[in-house]
């Protein structure tokens, strides 16, 4: 089972606890009402690389707030997490500290 650090509770959590909330750090338009969204939504394409990939999650069964994590998307393996509204870490702690 994959244990996720929630850095509001500074601890280590089962996967089942949260829930994925998409790509981090997406840039919304300024103007949603600007956008043509004739299909209901905005256009949001996620980029879905193979490698380090930002991800939101959020920590439904415990503080309920959302975060970010860095996750290898070939080794689904979490290399860090860090508090919404943060920047993405440029460098990554050999052996992925969270």
């Amino acid at each position: 089972m994959l244990l996720i650090h929630c850095p509001y509770c500074d601890a280590e959590r089962p996967e089942l606890e949260f829930r994925y909330g998409g790509e981090a750090h997406v840039a919304r338009p300024a103007d949603p009402a600007a956008v043509d969204d004739s299909a209901g939504r905005l256009p949001v394409f996620p980029t879905n690389p193979r490698g380090l990939l930002a991800e939101r999650w959020r920590h439904v069964a415990g503080c309920g707030r959302f975060f970010n994590c860095l996750r290898d998307t070939v080794s689904d393996r979490i290399l860090t997490t860090y508090k919404a509204g943060e920047p993405r870490p440029e460098r990554i702690a050999q052996g992925g500290a969270q």
